[in-house]
């Protein structure tokens, strides 16, 4: 959820900032990474600049995301 809510706060962010935001270890940044753009959650915008923003589909992912979050805190 952390990395949807970065990509989606920041628009056209780079991978580093998305790692260190999201307070995750290279290891697990990548595999979540490589996962939610191969889904389509999220795209690269840039190939030169190589940075990322959410797609509707990841829209809607974080917002039911949060909605389970919102269930489980409480």
């Amino acid at each position: 959820m952390d990395l949807l809510q970065v990509i989606h706060d920041e628009k056209n962010v780079k991978k580093t900032r998305i790692m260190h935001k999201a307070y995750l270890d290279w290891n697990n940044f990548k595999r979540y990474m490589d996962f939610l753009r191969e889904e389509g959650f999220i795209v690269n915008n840039s190939q030169e600049l190589n940075t990322y923003e959410i797609t509707e589909n990841g829209k809607d992912l974080l917002n039911k995301l949060k909605d389970v979050d919102k269930i489980l805190g409480d």
